[in-house]
C-alpha cells in the first residue's frame, strides 16, 4: 500500500506571484499522488494555481471559500 502525504502550505497574506510560487517550492520532492492544501487570502490564486497545475501535471481537487480565504487542494502529479 503507497502512503499518502498530505501537508499544508500558509501563503495567507501573500501576493500574486507568491502563492504559486510557494506551492512550487513545496511540491519539489514530493511524490506523485501527494496532497498540499494551500491556504490563501489572494483572490487571484483561485486561477493562478489551477493555471499553474495544468501547465505542470498536477490536478487542483478542490477549491473551498473559508470566509476571507480560499484553500485550495493540490495532487501532486508524475515528475516532468
Amino acid at each position: 500500500m503507497v502512503s499518502v502525504t498530505r501537508v499544508q502550505l500558509d501563503a495567507r497574506r501573500l501576493l500574486c506571484p507568491l502563492p504559486v510560487i510557494r506551492t512550487q517550492e513545496r511540491v519539489e520532492g514530493m511524490a506523485a499522488g501527494d496532497v498540499v492544501e494551500v491556504l490563501c487570502t489572494d483572490p487571484g490564486a483561485r486561477h493562478d494555481i489551477p493555471a499553474w497545475c495544468r501547465v505542470n501535471g498536477h490536478q487542483v481537487i478542490d477549491i473551498e471559500e473559508r470566509g476571507d480565504e480560499l484553500v485550495i487542494t493540490v495532487q501532486v502529479g508524475e515528475a516532468t
